[in-house]
């Protein structure tokens, strides 16, 4: 947001602001050279902080978060409707103090942002449509605001969601080879590219009896550096299992969100490229999941992770997975194993959390918001093809009988997503089995929001989820692992 202070967000005249003018000025760098104009750009920022001076944080609007308390909450309906959890704690500023809150600056100012990040011809492009949501409306004939149930859907979003409904092909009609080339396609067309993250592939071995894993493995550059024996400067994980309702979804489709969670949570991340359906139905996706959550924590001191500080986090089906490992892995869980603790964290991005598909937001919001309900249902068709599992915990991790001692979780939500009661569902009962949980439920974002790069608000929201995944890590964590 400009003001007073000019563009940069620092006052005028002082070589702070003199620096970042030059740095915003200067011609796009090569790529080798992003780390140079990145390095440039902060460092006015920060200097400016020091001095205080105000520093600019985002636009107006673009980290809207539903503030949900008590008085606000709705209430539990008799036609199924949820009750939205009320006054969850925050994440908290971790042990950063006011490093952390200068950092913050800085990762919220998108001029800064833009100096580690590589878009492509196509994002760019359609970046540039989707500032302008009213004349894309207008053009679409589908100006008026879009209301339920007292939300009112972003504008950006409104203007997405009717061009995607404009350009959906025959509906009814699924080709899981298919459906994973577009959702390729449509990664690298909405989503930037971070270049300040290190990234590598490895193949590990898969459960006894299936075939190896991919994954990849991200690290912001500069972290993680020189971890000796004792484990002094090792990182925490964070093992990542992409979306995709189990059938599409890959390391590709989920790199570019990979990115920005190593980029601004500063941990390790581990995205894991597991088996699809209808090929390898369920249980082939957990199976998966927790043979590459236990290798992490196996491969601690090759990976330069601190031991035992590994969390989970996934978006939509990989979010099920997450609570999944989570429950699992638990002492006294059926995957819990002495070697191999429970994850120090669970970050929970609009989560299928009840395969039974029978909320009140499935039903109000199951069609013309992208994710539909008929989509959901073939979803669970194919990756849940008998009925009997639908009732199983590790399908379905709302109906744990127990869910008592399982790790602090971060659970996030879209207003106008039909599997936003899922998530609320899942986070009220994490609270009453008394598990530490941050709720949000950003009431004007649909289903995906956080690999929708091209909306500036969704992308904004991104880097706050990936931004609170890595201060509930680190809040987390031991003390004395940050003395």
């Amino acid at each position: 947001m400009d003001d007073a202070s000019g563009s940069s967000g620092l006052p005028r005249g002082t070589k702070a602001a003199k620096v970042a003018k030059a740095a915003k000025a200067a011609p796009d760098p090569k790529p080798g050279a992003n780390a140079t104009k990145a390095t440039t750009a902060k460092a006015a920022t920060t200097k400016g902080a020091t001095t205080g001076t105000k520093a600019a944080v985002t636009r107006a609007g673009a980290t809207r978060v539903s503030s949900r308390t008590p008085a606000a909450s709705a209430q539990a309906t008799s036609d199924g409707k949820a009750r939205e959890p009320s006054a969850y704690p925050s994440a908290g500023s971790g042990r950063d103090g006011g490093r952390g809150r200068a950092r913050s600056r800085a990762l919220y100012n998108r001029r800064v942002q833009r100096a580690d990040e590589r878009w492509p011809v196509v994002a760019r492009s359609l970046a540039g449509i989707f500032r302008h949501p009213d004349l894309v409306l207008g053009l679409l004939g589908a100006g008026a605001p879009v209301e339920r149930g007292g939300r009112v859907l972003n504008r950006s979003s409104q203007a997405l969601v009717e061009t995607v409904n404009r350009l959906s092909g025959s509906a009814g009609v699924y080709d899981p080879p298919a459906m994973r080339v577009q959702s390729r396609r449509a990664a690298r067309a909405v989503m930037p590219v971070r270049t300040d993250v290190h990234v590598s592939g490895r193949v590990i071995p898969g459960p006894e009896g299936a075939p190896d894993v991919p994954i990849r493995i991200y690290r912001r550059y500069g972290y993680g550096l020189g971890a000796g024996p004792g484990g002094g400067n090792a990182q925490q994980a964070i093992v990542f299992f992409h979306g995709g309702g189990w059938v599409t979804g890959d390391l590709d489709t989920h790199d570019p969100l990979c990115r920005i969670l190593a980029a601004v949570s500063r941990c390790l991340v581990v995205a894991v490229g597991y088996r699809l359906a209808p090929e390898d139905p369920f249980p082939a996706a957990v199976d998966d999941a927790l043979a590459a959550y236990r290798w992490v924590h196996r491969h601690s001191g090759e990976l330069g992770i601190a031991r035992g500080q590994v969390g989970v986090m996934g978006d939509s089906a990989g979010a099920n997975l997450a609570a999944v490992v989570a429950q699992e892995t638990t002492s006294g869980g059926r995957a819990s194993e002495p070697d191999v603790p429970p994850p120090l964290a669970q970050g929970l991005a609009y989560p299928v959390a009840d395969a039974r598909l029978d909320t009140g937001s499935m039903r109000d919001l199951g069609e013309g918001f992208v994710l539909t309900r008929e989509a959901m249902e073939y979803f669970r068709g194919a990756y849940l093809p008998d009925r009997s599992d639908w009732d199983s915990a590790m399908a379905s991790p709302l109906l744990a009988p127990d869910l008592a001692g399982l790790a602090p979780a971060l659970v996030v939500t879209a207003g106008f997503d039909p599997l936003r009661d899922d998530g609320t569902n899942y986070a009220e009962a994490l609270r009453s089995a008394g598990v530490d949980v941050e709720y949000r439920c950003y009431d004007d974002q649909i289903h995906g929001f956080m690999v929708m790069g091209v909306l500036d608000d969704a992308l904004a929201l991104a880097t706050e989820v990936c931004d609170s995944m890595g201060r509930l890590m680190r809040r987390s964590a031991p003390a004395e692992s940050w003395a």
